[in-house]
């Protein structure tokens, strides 16, 4: 019974630590933009998001940690890859979302005379109240803010259900709607933390007593489960909310305007309230759990030369600062980013879990490095620059074009140990 309890407690702790400001603001949006095709922006979203959450937890869990899986391409580029993703994590990108989050969502539509520089001071002072103790997060998170966080949730996608808002627009057409799904999920940006919130969640079995290690990392991933069903739900859930008014609203719309403008339609006034607290409790728990991860991050990667405490405070005050420039730069900011982070981090995790087919790590190189160039190339054409062919390679169109690039790599680099070896036993023979 305690073990079931610890299970649902962690994993509860899980989804909110995943379901934070771009949580919140990209299904709906998905909707919006499909129409009575949101099924299909849905799909790309899930796998982009929760597939990898959940394929990550699986392989960094067995292997040990996030370095383990990434390092296999070179100690260097695994640690130069993880240190990026996890500056991206913390003050960088997503920690100060949550605070641009909060801020335009839960007190403008109340107050917009508010100040935006005193509320990030307030925001990131409690996020670091709440952080200071890592051996508090999970257990605060997950027996306190989650149940909230679900309860005000559920309240609004219940009602979008049972009443909703209008038709669902049948004359949007579907080209593309996978990978507008795909980069809609690139954005919430969940995958960027997996090493650091696995390490997270295992320590915080450790600490309930369960040190067998095999027994660890079941509990892990079961943990890992009853956060992605909740975290598919939810998004099913707000996708569906944000169709039901695509005969309303298009693509024009910002993502923190549709979803207010969908509650006040729902609930009025009632709706507002709703959804500023939602939304506090989904960008505070998140921004506590996040930065309690890169802070753990960058103490142990630093043999504890950068305190805990200090790196929590450092992010806590840059994050205040950053998180004025507002919700739409801080996603212009990523985009390119995500472009080029996330297939290599997706590349080298699948590979790591058919570990039986890819046993060199020469054969990890190669794909890491496939992958990295195809995704370079990709930015700098989505920036404009003219490279055709980069658009007509293999499922592009869907948003992996660096699929068929990733295998090439993996089998040259095989290759090329395979001859190096054959050379070296017919000089030794």
């Amino acid at each position: 019974m305690k073990k079931n309890i610890d299970i649902i407690v962690i994993g509860f702790a899980l989804f909110s630590m995943f379901f934070g400001a771009g949580n919140l603001i990209f299904p709906p949006y998905i909707g919006v933009t499909s129409g009575s095709n949101w099924l299909m922006s849905f799909l790309g979203f899930i796998i982009a998001d929760v597939g990898i959450i959940l394929l990550s937890i699986n392989a960094i869990a067995k292997a040990g940690s996030f370095q383990d899986v990434i390092g296999k391409a070179g100690k260097r580029f695994g640690l130069t890859l993880e240190v990026i993703m996890m500056l991206c994590l913390g003050p960088i990108l997503v920690v100060p979302r949550t605070g641009a989050t909060t801020f335009e969502m839960s007190i403008l539509p109340l107050n917009n005379s508010f100040n935006p520089i005193i509320f990030s001071i307030l925001f990131f002072t409690l996020v670091f109240i709440l952080t200071i103790k890592p051996s508090k997060v999970m257990d605060i998170i997950g027996k306190f803010l989650t149940p909230i966080l679900l309860a005000a949730l559920a309240i609004l996608i219940i009602k979008g259900i049972l009443s909703p808002i209008g038709e669902l627009n049948t004359n949007i057409s579907s080209d593309n709607l996978f990978m507008r799904g795909v980069t809609q999920g690139y954005q919430t940006m969940d995958a960027l933390g997996l090493g650091g919130i696995t390490a997270l969640v295992m320590s915080s079995f450790l600490s309930k007593g369960y040190r067998n290690k095999k027994e660890n990392i079941s509990l892990t991933i079961k943990a890992s489960l009853i956060a992605g069903i909740g975290l598919t739900l939810v998004y099913g859930g707000l996708a569906y909310l944000g169709a039901t008014v695509s005969t309303v609203y298009d693509a024009s719309i910002s993502q923190t305007e549709l979803l207010v403008n969908i509650t006040n339609l729902l609930l009025g006034n009632t709706g507002t309230i709703l959804l500023s607290i939602v939304v506090a409790f989904a960008c505070l728990t998140t921004s506590i759990g996040l930065t309690s991860v890169t802070a753990k991050y960058f103490e142990d990667v630093t043999n504890r030369k950068l305190k805990y405490e200090y790196i929590v405070t450092f992010i806590c005050v840059f994050s205040a600062i950053f998180s004025n420039l507002g919700v739409d730069k801080i996603i212009a900011i990523a985009a390119p980013i995500l472009t080029v982070l996330y297939p290599v981090s997706i590349v080298l995790v699948l590979m790591s879990l058919f570990g039986k087919i890819f046993k060199r790590d020469s054969a990890f190189k190669g794909a890491a490095y496939a992958t990295l160039l195809t995704s370079l190339l990709t930015v700098l054409s989505n920036l404009g620059t003219n490279i055709p062919f980069i658009n007509n390679l293999p499922f592009a169109n869907i948003g992996f074009n660096w699929v068929i690039p990733a295998l090439i790599g993996a089998f040259l680099g095989k290759l090329i140990i395979k001859e190096n070896s054959i050379c070296i036993n017919s000089k030794i023979s």
